[in-house]
């Protein structure tokens, strides 16, 4: 909609001075309300109680008269008389002056209706209250009414002028006192009424928070589940949280004493989810979900309170960097969860804040696991909305989290995957969803890359991220679609139906580039799929892209001599120029084939089709060995081809049991309940394969200790080399040890073209 040259001559002129008036004048207003409500209590308070007669006034008049009559003596002698006040009768009650209370109607319990009988204002206040509610009203249908006939005005406002918008939030933290008038019933009168004043006097003057003043709100919450005291803590507790901004706003309180900010901290994440459950109790039922009385009179008071201090809380948190701080934040926004899933945008954004905290590898172990549980306990109290939100949320930021990977956060990312696939579970439906969006998003990145056959393609799949990514998922289904679970629980799972798409992708970034140098990729990828068809029962070829690697001319060719340390093929997907052509190298590649396939054969060692399933790989392996031990051969690997006979044995020894046990049944191959339950009693660790992989185990778990071991060793001897020699030398070490790396990324990505052409070839 084209603006006339009016609106843009009144934008570009007036538009400025416009807005300032009318945000000064609902200022004034605000403030000349409030002072309107301050003197009608003060002449509340100060009318006079039953029983005293007002002197009656005489006349100008008669006065001058008298007056005149009387010399000065005869006045001073008449003296002064004081009218005597009646005797007021023990428990009569005012019949005016003093206002009247009302008690609070709360649907939650018995007992809060009794402590909030005196927390309603009075007539009057309703009145005022009620006036200032019409004006807001009427104030939030202009905008309504503004953004419909003049949208991009009202964009204007909303981009500029912000705070016209949302002015009204202050305004609704002053309803709290309505309901903190009367909290302590214990206390006199007259006490409470000297500790408001108190309160009030200080308020106006100097608001430099101190610890006393703390230390008293901190004790009527304990005690009393003060709401007035909670009001207090919030408003401190937001001038706490927002500190260190640059652009500071004016806000009730100031603090510059460190012991004061720091009970303010404790106080507020500490307290408030206690005082708000006393108010607010939550029922939860047996499935989690949670019945909070979101529609009653006392929940509506403190919506605005409840919203300023989550905004509060998601603000201190996203700023915090000591851990216990984090872990103590992050206790008390998992207590205050249901309270705030009312405010969508701020669940929203407090969602966002603890999945980073939770990826942040910089973090303990023990503070992740602190933000996984809000996230968890999000997911199972929300609506499949904000659970939508909270799953895609927590992949996009184990994706960021993934970008590298070495032997010093491996830990924590298998920690991330494992935490993450569990919420996937909890709604099966919303993660089946969420799940064919984010698997549908890796095809569509390995179909471009088949297409686009240009030199950088291959980059959006080869990558940690991609090959995380693929194993996150593999761990998703594997945990939640766990034979044995879907066999007690008598359905099957609602994200069964990823497993094919999983497969697939996999399969297909598998074989993207058949070169020797993302062998360890192939390895990462043949891991994940072993995963999901061992907790699936679904069976997967796998050993022809094991093979592949036997047959490739990285192990025909003979080696080139290096003294290059063995590659980790757990933290590699690929292999830098230096170990191609190398032994080392050809002996990992030996090592890992034989592992994985002994580990793809133990799947089905107790399947009654274990011959037919290992003959033709039997075959395949038995030709390998033979070309590899001739002496006109280009490699006699004695090492590699040596694992791989003893492999061949276990493999046929397994198949003569299995023809042994399948002699000696009286069911035909269509019998299906007869085929499932074959050996289903006799442990997998008794047949010939069980026993060699266990043992194959064992010994690959002793050598990870020895290692883990070793890399501690050295790792001290590095820190302490370092506080020997200074800072000084360490900087110049590692900048070298930057240069190094550097060479090494560009000699790989410059020799690809010419291993796609060797391999052809």
């Amino acid at each position: 909609m084209a603006q006339s040259k009016s609106t843009k001559k009144f934008e570009r002129n007036k538009l400025k001075d416009v807005l300032k008036k009318r945000k000064d004048n609902a200022k004034i207003k605000q403030k000349k309300q409030m002072d309107a409500k301050r003197k009608e209590r003060k002449a509340n308070d100060n009318a006079p109680a039953d029983g005293v007669e007002e002197p009656k006034k005489k006349s100008k008049s008669t006065q001058d008269s008298s007056f005149a009559d009387m010399s000065m003596d005869q006045f001073f002698q008449g003296g002064f008389q004081v009218p005597e006040m009646k005797k007021k009768k023990r428990g009569a009650k005012p019949k005016t002056g003093k206002r009247k209370r009302t008690p609070v109607e709360d649907e939650s319990s018995s007992e809060s209706d009794e402590g909030m009988a005196d927390f309603v204002p009075a007539a009057e206040d309703a009145d005022s209250d009620s006036e200032s509610g019409d004006d807001l009203d009427a104030h939030k249908e202009q905008l309504e009414a503004l953004q419909e006939k003049d949208p991009e005005f009202y964009k204007y406002l909303k981009e500029n002028d912000a705070e016209l918008l949302d002015f009204a939030e202050d305004t609704d933290l002053a309803e709290i006192d309505a309901l903190s008038a009367d909290e302590d019933e214990t206390t006199p009168r007259k006490k409470r009424k000297a500790e408001s004043e108190e309160e009030e006097s200080e308020a106006e003057g100097d608001n430099d928070l101190t610890k006393r003043t703390v230390a008293k709100w901190k004790a009527s919450m304990e005690k009393n589940n003060s709401l007035r005291a909670m009001k207090e803590i919030v408003l401190a507790f937001r001038a706490a949280a927002h500190l260190n901004d640059d652009g500071k706003k004016d806000y009730k309180y100031s603090i510059s004493d460190p012991d004061a900010y720091h009970e303010v901290l404790v106080t507020a994440l500490q307290l408030v989810p206690k005082v708000l459950q006393h108010h607010l109790p939550l029922k939860e039922s047996a499935t989690g979900k949670i019945r909070l009385a979101t529609d009653s009179k006392k929940f509506r008071t403190l919506t605005p309170l409840l919203k300023s201090h989550s905004v509060s809380l998601h603000h201190l948190l996203d700023n915090l960097s000591d851990a216990a701080t984090i872990r103590m934040t992050l206790e008390s926004v998992l207590s205050l969860l249901p309270y705030m899933l009312s405010f969508k945008k701020v669940v929203r954004e407090v969602t966002k804040t603890v999945a980073s905290v939770w990826a942040d590898s910089a973090n303990t172990e023990v503070t992740r696991l602190s933000a996984f549980l809000v996230l968890r306990r999000l997911v199972v109290i929300s609506d499949a909305g904000i659970r939508e939100a909270v799953l895609k949320e927590t992949y996009q930021d184990l994706v960021k989290g993934s970008r590298n990977t070495t032997v010093h956060n491996i830990q924590g990312l298998n920690l991330m995957k494992n935490t993450a696939s569990e919420l996937w579970g909890i709604d099966a439906n919303v993660g089946y969803t969420t799940g064919f969006v984010f698997i549908r998003q890796l095809a569509v990145h390995l179909r471009s890359s088949i297409t686009n056959k240009t030199k950088d393609s291959y980059k959006t799949v080869y990558n940690w991220q991609y090959v995380h990514s693929l194993d996150f998922w593999s761990r998703v289904v594997a945990t939640h679609c766990e034979s044995l679970r879907e066999a007690e629980s008598g359905k099957e799972s609602a994200l069964r139906p990823l497993i094919y798409p999983i497969v697939q992708v996999t399969i297909g970034a598998m074989r993207l580039i058949p070169t020797a140098q993302y062998f360890p990729l192939r390895f990462q990828l043949i891991r994940s799929l072993l995963r999901i068809s061992s907790a699936t029962s679904t069976y997967i070829p796998l050993a022809p892209a094991l093979i592949e690697v036997l047959s490739s001319s990285e192990m025909k060719k003979p080696p080139k001599p290096s003294t290059l340390k063995a590659l980790d093929f757990n933290t590699t997907i690929r292999a830098t120029k230096a170990y191609l052509r190398t032994r080392i190298y050809q002996d990992g590649l030996g090592e890992q084939v034989a592992e994985l396939l002994s580990e793809f054969f133990i799947l089905w060692t107790k399947n009654i089709a274990f011959p037919e399933l290992a003959l033709p790989v039997i075959v395949m392996l038995k030709r390998w060995v033979k070309s590899m031990s001739k002496k006109n051969s280009g490699n006699r690997n004695t090492k590699v081809t040596s694992a791989i006979a003893l492999l061949i044995q276990k493999l046929e020894a397994n198949s003569k049991f299995i023809d042994e046990k399948r002699a000696k049944v009286d069911f035909a191959p269509r019998n299906r309940a007869g085929v499932e339950g074959f050996l289903k009693d006799l442990e997998w660790e008794k047949t010939p394969l069980g026993a060699y992989v266990a043992g194959q185990r064992k010994a690959r778990e002793q050598k990870v200790k020895m290692l883990e071991q070793a890399r501690k060793i050295e790792e001290q001897k590095r820190r302490k080399a370092e506080k020997e020699k200074g800072n000084g030398e360490v900087d110049e070490f590692e900048d070298a040890k930057s240069e190094e790396d550097g060479d090494d990324i560009e000699e790989v990505n410059g020799v690809r073209e010419e291993e796609i052409e060797e391999d052809e070839e």
